[in-house]
């Protein structure tokens, strides 16, 4: 009976000393045990193999490491998709939803969910409508001024124009003949950059003559595709390509090379992008893109992860950062019109 009263006291110490250890491991994982608790960032991309957005990824990515939690999602363009992604980073309880829309249109259901929940929403490179970012206080955008990409591509092609019009002009009629391929119809990028980038060359005194124009939808395959079709049409006519976005621009360069363009001054077609990536600064450097204008994926990335951090930590949503907020709850981040002459400014921008 002895030995057996001291195995049960034993055990009576060693079940006591175990729920006294669970209390403390719960104790541990409160939010009073002094640890703060990691922020939660969810974002989605419209679709991963965007070329420009691969970099803007790239950047988020680098920029939370060490500040936040980043659950990451490809919306493959599609917007049904991208709503339930929404929701199920909503119920694995995110700080902050950081989204880039695959349709601006979109913005009002996104900003819905996340005004029921009390998150913060920041949308980046696809801007929605000024009404629906009114529509909640805790809602704001990163991106750019597009009008500002246009005006800039614009100016490059009326520059280049103007010194090349003897070599380029090749019918030499005094007009430029140029095909456009435009991004996706209706997003508000697309809308400006084709509009600006024409009135800028317009107004530089230009003469010009639109022989096509039709959408890519940013993808360089489809670009191909239409410069394959205008290249059989209009041949030699073509003086010009102006592209709403690099990919599009390295699917252009790859219809003109395959069809014989590029190979001397006789056969050269200058062709303009948006958005500086890597690869097109490579073509410029070998002549065989003209020019494009950096569309800052670093920098873009940058001010995205510092305000998504500030305001799902409670804090002002422009504390220690250099950002501004415009009129329409925005942080612009400034293109930059890039060429052989200033090719490094691009090159930096990855740095």
């Amino acid at each position: 009976m002895k030995k057996r009263g001291i195995i049960l006291m034993l055990t009576g110490m060693l079940a006591l000393g175990t729920l006294v250890g669970c209390g403390n491991k719960n104790d541990e994982g409160t939010a009073t045990s002094g640890e703060p608790q990691k922020i939660k960032i969810g974002a989605t991309i419209y679709k991963y193999d965007d070329s420009f957005m691969s970099y803007v990824r790239r950047a988020i990515e680098k920029q939370t490491e060490g500040k936040a939690e980043l659950i990451m999602n490809d919306s493959q363009n599609d917007q049904a998709k991208q709503l339930e992604q929404i929701d199920t980073m909503i119920a694995k309880g995110v700080n902050v939803l950081a989204i880039n829309l695959v349709n601006p249109k979109a913005a009002p259901s996104v900003i819905e969910k996340a005004k029921k929940e009390d998150i913060p929403v920041i949308f980046f490179n696809k801007e929605p409508e000024k009404s629906a970012m009114d529509s909640y206080d805790k809602c704001w955008y990163v991106g750019t001024e597009s009008k500002e990409s246009g005006v800039l591509q614009g100016k490059l092609m009326a520059d280049d124009w103007q010194k090349n019009k003897e070599k380029w002009d090749k019918n030499k009629d005094g007009k430029l003949q140029y095909v456009l391929i435009k991004g996706e119809p209706g997003h508000p990028d697309a809308e400006a950059r084709t509009k600006h980038s024409i009135e800028e060359v317009k107004n530089a005194g230009i003469e010009v003559e639109e022989l096509a124009i039709d959408t890519g939808m940013w993808d360089a395959g489809k670009a191909t595709e239409k410069m394959d079709a205008w290249i059989s049409k209009y041949g030699d006519n073509i003086e010009m390509v102006v592209c709403n976005n690099d990919g599009m621009a390295l699917g252009a360069l790859a219809s003109l090379e395959k069809a014989g363009y590029l190979k001397d001054d006789s056969k050269y077609v200058p062709i303009y992008g948006v958005d500086a990536i890597p690869e097109v600064l490579d073509k410029i450097k070998e002549g065989k893109i003209a020019g494009t204008v950096l569309n800052d994926a670093k920098n873009q990335g940058k001010a995205l992860v510092e305000l998504s951090v500030n305001v799902a930590s409670g804090k002002d949503l422009l504390e220690n950062t250099e950002w501004k907020l415009d009129d329409k709850k925005a942080v612009r981040v400034p293109y930059v019109g890039i060429n052989k002459e200033n090719i490094t400014v691009g090159e930096d921008a990855y740095k």
